[in-house]
């Protein structure tokens, strides 16, 4: 069944359902639930790239260590009392007050002195590092396309089919990211507007076995794959809403987080989303002459903080927001030390950002040791290596093996705890109300409608047997408030009696049916 086939009107007959269906109590059957397991398949991941090299110690104040900053950074340094306070050690920039508010909600976290051994300045060369998640220079996939490599085989040619009919990776923008470059073709599909994307042109063509021959088929394919990815792309932004007022019309950023929560809520099953921040290169006029607090760096960290607050906001409206987390990176971090130009050169480590409600929130690492005295062009020093965030991620995000994110790597994995807040279940809180939607014709032969009464809300419909076993998800997405008839095929099932179970951030329930 189509995605958007699901939701369509009708008139329902009333029927009452009795509570208790052949001796099983409806919560004997919801308590079962507790224990089942939230696919991985759910999770999304958005990363955020800074790109120029983000100054992590104007954005991320060690707070027990100004004075040392005021020898370093006289001209640039924020005043201590306009600092956004964190923790007692650690501030924030005074333009990134979302961000503060989402710390203090426990949906911010700062991952202290990121970076790899012997940093490389360039800024192609870095970003190179940075996407492959190797220091090898003579590897050209990334980590995030070796993972997709190793769980989605053949890749592209055996894609889209009926399992996965939707793109792994969407690149927000014109061009796809090479984060997610595979062996063969790359997992990601660039999308500037997901409401627009347009079909390319394709004739048909044949394999003559020439050299070209295999060239244009290859082409061929990539170019239905775009399409069809297309029109999947389009039909769940078209399908999904976004519910929060934060979102700034003329912040390209918050324009682009805004599209990715519309994806998501309309039922896209893309597993990742980059988003890119040009402007952070900042060797001169990083801030304001006349006031320290404004500038270039500023006008980009509140983009971001405004930006990723929405987001967050838009998430918790959805009832999506246990499904997604995010993070913040760039090339490099700036020198300790600023220069004659109200701006900083390129350094060494900075700290990361990560956002989402199952983040372990809080301040991870200690805070840079800024001496009275640095050697000339001094950055920060690493103490986390950035590929052990990479694969702390994969580990406990997307549920992947240990032994294959150690494949993917070519140094030694140290894991970190930075997803700890969340609990994996179908059914993470909260009772299960007693019956009030509605199954017509029930019992059922082939197919039936189930009628109930929406908030406006993301939902997600679970299809459950006598025993407590979740058989399929048959629905997940934003429904529109009132009342809503849905369709579902049952002719599959054997003879018996089942379960709907129907999950928002504010409800649940369940919907028993015979099945004849």
């Amino acid at each position: 069944m189509k995605r958007r086939s699901f939701l369509k009107n009708g008139a329902l007959a009333s029927l009452s359902l009795p509570f208790v269906q052949n001796g099983f109590s409806m919560q004997a059957i919801a308590k079962e639930l507790f224990s089942v397991p939230k696919s991985a398949e759910d999770k999304v991941l958005v990363l955020i790239r800074m790109n120029g090299g983000n100054d992590g110690l104007n954005m991320i104040f060690p707070r027990d260590q100004y004075a040392e900053l005021v020898v370093q950074r006289a001209n640039i340094l924020i005043p201590e009392n306009s600092i956004l306070p964190l923790t007692s050690t650690v501030g924030l920039h005074p333009k990134m007050s979302g961000m503060q508010t989402m710390f203090n909600e426990g949906k911010l976290s700062v991952i202290q002195n990121v970076g790899y051994p012997e940093p490389n300045r360039s800024h192609f060369r870095s970003m190179d590092i940075w996407t492959t998640g190797a220091l090898d220079i003579n590897q050209t996939s990334g980590w995030l396309g070796r993972y997709f490599d190793s769980a989605y085989p053949n890749f592209p040619d055996a894609y889209p089919n009926v399992d996965y009919q939707d793109p792994f990776a969407i690149s927000m923008g014109s061009e796809v990211s090479s984060t997610c470059q595979g062996l063969m073709g790359n997992f990601s599909h660039a999308v500037s507007n997901p409401f627009n994307s347009s079909n390319l042109l394709l004739t048909s063509v044949t394999n003559d076995g020439t050299y070209y021959g295999g060239q244009i088929e290859y082409i061929s394919t990539l170019i239905n794959q775009t399409n069809e990815y297309g029109e999947q792309i389009s039909s769940a932004a078209s399908s999904g809403n976004s519910l929060s007022n934060l979102y700034d019309p003329l912040n390209p950023l918050a324009v682009q987080l805004k599209y990715v929560a519309q994806m998501i809520s309309g039922g896209l099953k893309t597993k990742v989303y980059i988003l890119n921040v040009n402007g952070f290169d900042t060797h001169d006029g990083q801030v304001d002459a006349n006031d320290v607090q404004e500038g270039l760096h500023a006008n980009l960290l509140q983009r971001i903080s405004d930006a990723v607050r929405a987001f967050q906001h838009d998430l918790q409206l959805l009832g999506l927001e246990q499904r997604v987390a995010g993070l913040t990176f760039s090339e490099f971090g700036r020198q300790i030390a600023s220069n004659g130009s109200l701006g900083t050169d390129h350094g060494d480590a900075a700290p990361l950002l990560m956002f989402g409600s199952c983040i372990s929130s809080g301040i991870i690492g200690a805070n840079p040791q800024i001496p009275n005295q640095v050697n000339n062009q001094a950055g920060l020093t690493m103490a986390i290596d950035f590929r052990d965030v990479y694969a702390s991620i994969l580990k406990d995000w997307f549920e992947v093996d240990p032994n294959v994110i150690q494949g993917l790597f070519e140094q030694q994995i140290n894991y970190l705890d930075l997803l700890q807040g969340c609990t994996n279940s179908i059914a993470d809180s909260g009772e299960i109300a007693q019956q009030k939607s509605l199954v017509y014709p029930n019992p059922s032969l082939n197919q039936h409608q189930i009628q109930f009464n929406s908030r406006g809300e993301h939902y997600e419909i679970y299809l459950v047997d006598q025993q407590g076993k979740v058989r399929s998800k048959v629905f997940e997405g934003f429904v529109q408030a009132g009342t809503v008839n849905q369709t579902f095929e049952v002719a599959f099932l054997a003879q018996g009696t089942y379960y709907y179970l129907l999950k928002s951030a504010a409800h649940q329930e369940l919907v028993s049916f015979q099945k004849l």
